[in-house]
């Protein structure tokens, strides 16, 4: 008993959430553990079934019901604690970025860090408060099975809102532990946040490992019948992989050759003149002008200062050596003036184009992009260039190439697939291919890299796109359709990756229905579980 009160401790909670952190991407090898993400989702489920009263959850008795008194404050305190060490434990090396590179003292950058964690974190505190309170209430009959659509469905629903409001920061939701193994193939079907919601209710399984061997043969069948289909899910998937069969993925469209740059270009200089503007405009020319690639791709304000600051001739040459017919690039240069504002841009080049192609970032990063409001007393303790960019527009056209409808995403734009599933209304025109050009230089040598490569993965898993991925310091990457890295470029060096990738035209059901409805089907679908859990009633499930 005394090992059950420990595990259902405060303290547990917030270890289970540096546990969930781990899985995204562990320190030894960069890899996602999904097994260590089901692990630690279920303690915080066992935790509040045991405050719930099921205090013999781990011996196949009946539960019983106890006093509800303070189920609101117990719930919210796990569930706000489990949070906390997840996402602290996730996007911890944001210190590295204002204090290291923003000059923010370092006291108070540990302090922002678990501001925003925290912040963030009470999505789930209000989550694990309202399972609590339903599980020694109107949901105390449920069953197993109920109990865990509930809890998946209310730990979806914090997810969304993570990933929605405010702008929305979703960096490391529970799904993205889950790029590799069974669950991966329900990306082309419900994306990410369907995978978190599938992980969710497992790892509530988990922590009723007992009650499920009373359940009736109906209720055994069903959850048999679960798990035969992921592992067929996982095992077709597996085949396609092997080329076992290409029916799922589409007709490929023509192989294109592509370099990728890698500047390596340090933070701390990047946009300093004289140094790293000079180092910057001398080797990203010299690789743009010398590449024999089809396609040539430089990374996130690889050009970092305005074109009109550039020195004389060097934009006009760049465009009159992509004007022939064979090669066009892609490259990553704020644009703008102080009369209609600036933006964090990727031009592209080629040949027959009476204006440059333009994409602009529509999704842009707080503090270091835009300035939330009532926030600039915090900016101004940082030192912290090209802080304040205008928005484009959501489902901007591809850059087309050579039959290749070319997306470009800047940075963390990868991490919204809803916002990129908008390119995907129009069949005729969906992109046939992924290009992310990032600088996350200002995370330094650590595991943002990682945590990103396997966001892009996930937006290749979920459309069934290849993924090429330009950064200055890493990961710079072709990713295939299947979400497997083909080519790498080792982290903090300076290189060009060189490979081929096809293109694909065939839609997947993520991208039909998020392309229409965006995520609110994935809401919908918990709220509607949620209200079915209010009604009173034995359920043997």
């Amino acid at each position: 008993m005394r090992t059950a009160h420990w595990l259902a401790s405060p303290l547990v909670s917030c270890l289970a959430g540096a546990l969930q952190a781990l899985a995204l991407a562990n320190p030894w090898t960069g890899q996602p553990l999904p097994w260590l993400q089901l692990l630690s989702l279920g303690v915080l489920a066992w935790q509040l079934l045991y405050r719930a009263g099921r205090r013999d959850s781990w011996r196949p008795s009946t539960w019983d019901h106890t006093d509800g008194g303070g189920v609101w404050r117990q719930g919210f305190l796990f569930g706000w604690l489990f949070g906390l060490g997840w996402l602290s434990g996730t996007f911890w090396w944001l210190f590295i970025s204002m204090h290291t590179y923003g000059g923010l003292h370092a006291a108070l950058a540990v302090a922002a860090v678990l501001a925003l964690a925290g912040f963030l974190a009470l999505y789930y505190g209000l989550a694990a408060a309202v399972f609590l309170a339903l599980a020694t209430g109107r949901a105390h009959g449920r069953g197993p099975v109920g109990l865990s659509l509930l809890f998946a469905a209310l730990w979806t629903l914090a997810e969304l809102a993570r990933g929605s409001w405010f702008t929305g920061f979703p960096w490391g939701a529970g799904g993205y532990a889950h790029v590799d193994g069974p669950l991966s193939a329900l990306a082309r079907y419900v994306g990410v946040y369907g995978i978190g919601f599938v992980a969710a209710a497992l790892a509530a399984l988990v922590a009723q490992a007992p009650r499920l061997g009373r359940l009736g043969k109906p209720a055994l069948g069903a959850l048999v019948g679960l798990l035969a289909l992921l592992g067929g899910l996982w095992g077709w998937q597996h085949c396609e992989r092997l080329r076992c069969t290409s029916a799922a993925a589409g007709t490929p469209g023509p192989t294109m050759q592509v370099a990728l740059l890698q500047g390596n270009i340090p933070q701390d200089q990047k946009f300093i003149p004289g140094t790293g503007v000079v180092d910057s405009l001398r080797w990203y020319g010299e690789q743009l002008v010398d590449s024999t690639a089809t396609l040539v791709v430089a990374p996130e304000t690889a050009i970092p200062v305005l074109p009109d600051q550039l020195p004389p001739d060097y934009w006009q040459a760049l465009q009159a050596r992509f004007a022939g017919p064979d090669q066009a690039a892609l490259l990553g240069v704020p644009l703008g003036d102080a009369l209609v504002g600036y933006t964090n841009s990727v031009i592209g080049l080629g040949p027959g184009q009476a204006q440059p192609y333009r994409y602009d970032k529509h999704h842009l990063v707080p503090f270091g992009e835009f300035i939330p409001p009532f926030f600039k007393w915090f900016t101004r303790m940082m030192n912290i260039p090209l802080g304040d960019f205008e928005r484009g527009a959501v489902g901007q056209p591809s850059f087309v190439w050579r039959g290749q409808r070319l997306a470009p995403n800047i940075c963390y734009e990868d991490l919204f697939g809803e916002e990129l599933a908008a390119r995907f209304a129009d069949p005729a025109q969906a992109p046939t291919a992924f290009v992310n050009l990032s600088n996350i230089g200002w995370f330094g040598d650590s595991l943002a890299i990682d945590q990103h490569l396997h966001i892009s993965r996930m937006r290749a898993l979920e459309f069934e796109r290849p993924m090429l991925r330009a950064t200055n310091t890493g990961a710079t990457a072709i990713i295939d359709h299947h979400g497997q890295v083909q080519r790498l470029l080792p982290r903090l060096t300076r290189g060009v990756l060189r490979g081929s990738f096809e293109g694909r035209e065939r839609l997947t059901p993520f991208a039909r229905w998020a392309s229409v409805a965006g995520l609110w089907p994935m809401g919908g679908l918990c709220v509607l579980l949620i209200l079915v859990s209010l009604r009173r009633g034995k359920n043997s499930l």
